[in-house]
C-alpha cells in the first residue's frame, strides 16, 4: 500500500505546561510539521503568521488563558540603533563573521554547553547532549544557516542558527560566550543580523517571541523598528508599556477558529 503525506498540514496542540517566561502560567503551542516539498513555502507563510521553527515542527503559542507571548520582527528600513547599540558595533569590530551550511561542530557544542549554564541553566535545554544538539543544528528541511562569529583570535565566541525566508532572516537560535558582558554579544548578533538582511534586501529579522512582563524577552523592545503579530497583523510597537502580561480567560480564540484564520500557500510545490 503506498502512503503519501496529506495535502494540508494538519494542525495539534501540545499538553499544557509550566511557562517558561511567566511565573505561575501555563502554556500551550498550536503546531504542525513542516515535510515534504512545500515546507520552504509553509516556513515562510506561517512565519509571516506568527510562527516558530524548531528543526521539522513549526508552533506558535495558543495559550488558554495568557496571549503575552507576541511574535516579533525588526524593520530593517526603519530600524536605527540607538547610542548604546552604536557602542555595542563599536566594542565588536574586531568581531569576524562566517555563513556555513547547517552542520554542527564540537567548538559549537561546548560553547553552547557554556552559553547554557551561564544563562539558562534551569531551562528545557539545559540536558540536552551534543546528539540533541546535532539535531536542532542540522535537521532542517528549509533553508537554513549557521552563522559563526569568532574574536581576532579566530576562537568562536557566537553562533545563531538561522533561516532565510522570503521576506528576511528569522534567528531561530543564538548563543555566545558568557565571558565578554561589556561586548553585549546578544544584542551584537541582532545588530548584525540586521546588516546581513539590509545587505541582500531583505525587509525583516524574525526575533521569535517578545513577552510583556518577562525579563528574559524584554530586549527585544529595545530594537527601533520592532513590530509584533496582533490580532492577525503585524503591528509596529511604540511603547512597551501599553502591553500587559495580565491573564483572561477570552485572551485566546477557540483552537478550531485559530486554524480556520491560517492562510496557507498554495499546496503545489514551486518549480
Amino acid at each position: 500500500m503506498r502512503h503519501s503525506l496529506p495535502l494540508a498540514p494538519q494542525f495539534y496542540v501540545t499538553a499544557p505546561q509550566p511557562c517558561p517566561y511567566l511565573d505561575g502560567r501555563m502554556e500551550r503551542k498550536l503546531f504542525t510539521a513542516l515535510q515534504g516539498e512545500n515546507a520552504g513555502r509553509l516556513n515562510d507563510s506561517l512565519s509571516q503568521q506568527g510562527f516558530r521553527r524548531s528543526q521539522n515542527v513549526l508552533y506558535r503559542p495558543s495559550c488558554t488563558e495568557c496571549a503575552s507571548c507576541l511574535s516579533a520582527r525588526i524593520n530593517v528600513a526603519t530600524f536605527q540603533p540607538s547610542k548604546s547599540q552604536k557602542r555595542t558595533l563599536r566594542r565588536n569590530a574586531g568581531i569576524s563573521r562566517r555563513a556555513t551550511s547547517p552542520w554542527a561542530t564540537e567548538a559549537q557544542y561546548e560553547l553552547f554547553r557554556t552559553y547554557l549554564d551561564s544563562r539558562h541553566a534551569d531551562g528545557g535545554m539545559a540536558d540536552m547532549d551534543v546528539f540533541e544538539f546535532a539535531a536542532m543544528i542540522e535537521e532542517t528541511p528549509v533553508r537554513s544557516r549557521v552563522i559563526e562569529y569568532t574574536d581576532d583570535q579566530s576562537t568562536l565566541i557566537g553562533t545563531c542558527l538561522t533561516d532565510v525566508l522570503s521576506d528576511g532572516l528569522s534567528m531561530v537560535y543564538s548563543f555566545y560566550t558568557p565571558d565578554m558582558p561589556r561586548n553585549s554579544l546578544g544584542t551584537y548578533l541582532i545588530l548584525d543580523h540586521i546588516a546581513i538582511a539590509r545587505e541582500a534586501g531583505l525587509p525583516y529579522v524574525y526575533l521569535g517571541y517578545w513577552v510583556p512582563g518577562s525579563q528574559k524577552m524584554g530586549y527585544k523592545s529595545n530594537f527601533s523598528g520592532l513590530e509584533i503579530y496582533v490580532g492577525g497583523k503585524w503591528t509596529k510597537l511604540n511603547n512597551p508599556d501599553d502591553y500587559s502580561p495580565d491573564t483572561h480567560p477570552l485572551s485566546s480564540d477557540p483552537i478550531a477558529e485559530q486554524v480556520a484564520n491560517i492562510a496557507l500557500p498554495d499546496s503545489r510545490p514551486a518549480r
